[in-house]
């Protein structure tokens, strides 16, 4: 898999919408480099560095928290050391790595390490939880960095029920809650029952927890870094990607359909636009 620029690889994506015939007569019109391989046997070296160059830009880039999760759930030990060593992983994420937590829909059994990661120490204990167990911790949290520590050693479905448990007797201290709902992998009525009103939920989104790669593709920005996440989709995240490819299908078909110059547009925008992937969309379109 090599690497392409930003404006390749995003319009390399939405290309990828338009089905097999329409996409290579566009990017054929457009001057766009064939997309790279998914696969990697066989791979030259040159594909390999760039492969790896993709990766590196990858665990570089801030992404929204739900979407390391996404790539979580894959329990694939080689994407779980890319999260590792993502600047967007947290304490909580590492800690259910190293301990082979799965996170994949009805999947049991430790996941084994990848190469990279064994021998990375666990993140720190907190001292409330030495002392005081989880929901003790939980309870004992008068400030948010307390609570933080605290949320991060929930790990695994064990501990969420723990945590619901806990907090359906008695509920938890504001703190520790807010720390707990901004965990991606937060169970859905657990979050909901720390908070639904709307300004709760828009902190929640500005946390970096989205409803879906669906709602990721269409609301996020800047587009062309969205579109460049979901072109690794395929990879980082294939039970997932889908969704945001069946969300954006229809807009891309819309605004820019077979139109040459649409396309051509979009190439020449997509590298500086701030504005969503629907934006984009109907920009190029307009501007076409």
């Amino acid at each position: 898999m090599r690497d392409t620029t930003t404006s390749e690889r995003a319009t390399g994506f939405l290309l990828g919408l338009l089905g097999d015939a329409d996409a290579e007569r566009m990017r054929r019109r457009i001057g766009l480099r064939p997309p790279p391989p998914d696969g990697e046997s066989g791979e030259s070296e040159e594909a390999a560095d760039a492969r790896r160059a993709v990766y590196s830009w990858w665990t570089r880039t801030p992404v929204p928290s739900s979407v390391l999760l996404w790539v979580l759930e894959e329990d694939d030990p080689e994407l779980n050391a890319l999260v590792w060593r993502h600047l967007s992983a947290d304490d909580a994420m590492r800690r259910a790595i190293v301990r082979g937590i799965p996170h994949g829909p009805g999947r049991g059994g430790a996941l084994p390490l990848a190469e990279s990661v064994r021998g990375e120490p666990e993140p720190p204990v907190p001292e409330h939880f030495s002392r005081f167990g989880l929901v003790g911790a939980l309870r004992a949290c008068r400030s948010m960095d307390p609570a933080r520590k605290a949320a991060s050693m929930v790990v695994g479905r064990p501990g969420w029920e723990a945590v619901a448990m806990a907090d359906q007797e008695r509920a938890l201290p504001g703190y520790a809650r807010w720390a707990l709902a901004v965990r991606p992998d937060c169970p859905p009525a657990l979050r909901e029952r720390f908070g639904s009103h709307a300004k709760f939920t828009h902190r929640v989104r500005q946390s970096g927890v989205v409803d879906g790669p669906a709602r990721y593709a269409t609301t996020w920005n800047p587009a062309d870094r969205v579109l460049r996440v979901l072109s690794l989709g395929r990879t980082m995240f294939p039970a997932r990607v889908r969704e945001a490819e069946d969300a954006l299908r229809p807009l891309v078909r819309e605004y820019l359909g077979d139109r040459e110059d649409a396309w051509a547009v979009l190439a020449q925008l997509v590298g500086t636009y701030y504005g969503t992937v629907p934006e984009l969309l109907a920009t190029a379109g307009a501007v076409a």
